[in-house]
């Protein structure tokens, strides 16, 4: 599930108003499901939820379609998912950190961009996988970047965030899949 849901952000911070993204959209389809699962809600309602869910425009319209519902626990908890489907994805600005982001594109294009974001985790996952597309990571000055030795198609992978290291700052470890797209990951500029 996103963090959105899971932290509780909307009712606390004004959020309610702000333009939902594809993520948030999913991360709401994904809870329902769970919940559907667990025979919280019937199929009917389910498929009800899910037509309104993908339809929403702001999280005012997403939060009371998953209110009524535990968060999700166990594997997808705590995770920010990015997917593009029909625009690109650009995660920038104040946003809070999960320990684990999947970020997957084919065609089009993911910005993370982590240098507004707060991050309370000493390490943070990114999983990423492109097809034609590129998945751009930009980290504040501080952090550590480090390739997993099990990403694949490394020559596609460009790590330029190699400035010195601030121990208290987060390590963040991306598990990269590159197909013919690339991973570029970059310091912020001061």
């Amino acid at each position: 599930m996103t963090q959105s849901y899971e932290q509780g952000l909307l009712s606390t911070d004004g959020r309610a108003r702000m333009r939902a993204a594809d993520s948030d959209r999913d991360g709401a389809a994904e809870q329902l499901r769970t919940a559907a699962g667990d025979g919280r809600i019937s199929p009917a309602e389910l498929e009800e939820r899910l037509e309104q869910a993908y339809a929403a425009r702001t999280y005012a319209e997403l939060e009371p379609l998953v209110a009524d519902l535990p968060a999700v626990t166990g594997a997808g908890a705590e995770t920010l998912v990015l997917k593009t489907h029909l625009a690109a994805i650009r995660q920038t600005g104040p946003w809070v950190v999960p320990p684990r982001i999947v970020a997957e594109c084919k065609m089009l294009n993911i910005l993370i961009a982590f240098t507004q974001a707060a991050c309370r985790h000493r390490e943070v996952t990114l999983e990423a996988s492109c097809g034609m597309g590129t998945i751009q990571v930009v980290v504040p000055a501080g952090w550590h970047v480090r390739i997993d030795p099990t990403s694949t198609n490394i020559g596609r992978i460009t790590n330029r965030a190699g400035g010195p290291v601030d121990p208290t700052a987060p390590v963040l470890t991306v598990l990269g899949h590159p197909r013919t797209g690339q991973i570029r990951i970059k310091q912020a500029r001061h």
